[in-house]
């Protein structure tokens, strides 16, 4: 667990902060800024001529380097914001009617169910959770969401890799599962670009929508979405631009004054993967992980044994806070918010099934000292926020 020499002079981060919350909001790359700036320097040289003559050609390039990183077919991909931006573009895509079905896990993302509930309020669709343990098998995994599915069920929505949880799961069994079924497979993989090695292998998903801008280094709305053969004529988009007749992907990603300097500058962001080596940087990032998880538990006295495993090459962890700490949203924000004050920290504090639980992300230019310094001052701060 050799920290990686320079990785934290690559970022324009707070030094002075443990920043173990890269799972939320990612961490722009000084390479990244700076070809941003020199994109936007060049649109406002003459905006007339970079959009009509050069955006569709730079925008195609870096849609191609992109799928290429995930391991996607580069006929079926869009770029988009973000993966709750996608999810949209998805339910906006399929004909639900009164009585279909949705189905999602209690692991999903926030803005996913608030997308999902709106549907159903709006078009009077019903939203089936799946229960799915915490270090559940792949297969219990798989028999909890596909139990779940009736003949009514129009759509599957199922993260990759959990944001509340860190947990992973088998999205490729569950895209088989369904398959047979000739029900639709959308993955939130909003963790996945630049956490899991060719994160589509295997899967052999309707819908696939992976952040950039978190573990793949690009600035923040940067997006790829994946859509099998069969839907990419069907997409809706969310808004109708001059592009709506030239079909996917142009009349998902060319809305109006969309800011395309964050996908033009991202591919930069690729080329640490490279300076480092993609190998080092995820062996790196999943034993950090590990190693800060294992920290901060036994500095809170919680055995391993009650430690959750996410799965194979997750760089997130979770630690269980004690009962009552951080059950709800709001506990878990105002806890949030004294670790961030109090202890120079930036981590996340998520409750799932009304217990709080510490979520540690860890990057190329973390390293042991920063676990080390929540560990050191974490219990006293729970004891006195008891």
């Amino acid at each position: 667990m050799t920290p990686l020499p320079g990785a934290a002079q690559l970022f324009t981060l707070d030094l002075a902060i443990a920043h173990l919350n890269h799972g939320s909001f990612g961490a722009v790359p000084l390479v990244v800024r700076q070809a941003r700036a020199r994109m936007m320097a060049a649109y406002d040289a003459n905006p007339t001529k970079f959009v009509s003559e050069r955006l569709i050609e730079l925008t195609a390039a870096a849609r191609d380097r992109y799928a290429a990183f995930v391991g996607a077919d580069p006929q079926g991909c869009a770029l988009v914001t973000n993966a709750t931006a996608g999810t949209a573009i998805v339910l906006n895509s399929i004909a639900f009617a009164p009585g279909d079905e949705i189905v999602i896990t209690d692991h999903s993302y926030n803005a996913v169910m608030l997308a999902v509930n709106d549907v159903a309020t709006r078009l009077g669709v019903n939203v089936i959770t799946a229960p799915v343990d915490l270090g559940s098998a792949d297969d219990a995994t798989v028999e909890a969401i596909v139990s779940a599915t009736t003949e009514r069920t129009r759509l599957v929505i199922v993260d990759q890799v959990s944001s509340a949880t860190a947990q992973r799961h088998p999205v490729g069994a569950i895209a088989t599962a369904l398959r047979a079924r000739g029900i639709p497979l959308l993955v939130d993989a909003a963790h996945s670009p630049g956490m899991i090695p060719a994160p589509l292998s295997g899967v052999d998903a309707d819908f696939w929508v992976g952040n950039l801008h978190k573990w793949a280094f690009a600035a923040g709305g940067t997006a790829l979405l994946v859509v099998s053969p069969a839907w990419r004529d069907r997409l809706r988009p969310l808004v109708v631009s001059h592009h709506h007749h030239d079909g996917f992907p142009l009349n998902i990603e060319r809305q109006a004054t969309t800011d395309f300097t964050v996908w033009l500058a991202g591919v930069e962001g690729l080329t640490i993967f490279r300076t480092f080596g993609a190998e080092a940087i995820w062996q790196h990032n999943v034993a950090l992980a590990a190693y800060g998880q294992k920290t901060v538990a036994k500095a809170l006295g919680v055995p391993d044994e009650l430690l959750p495993h996410p799965g194979s090459e997750v760089s997130m962890r979770l630690v269980p806070l004690p009962p009552g700490t951080a059950d709800t949203y709001p506990q878990a924000s105002a806890l949030r918010t004294r670790i961030s004050d109090e202890l120079a920290t930036e981590v996340n504090v998520m409750p799932f099934r009304d217990r709080g639980y510490l979520r540690l992300s860890a990057q190329i230019y973390n390293t042991a000292e920063d676990f080390a310094r929540l560990a050191s001052g974490l219990p006293a701060l729970l004891k006195e926020a008891a």
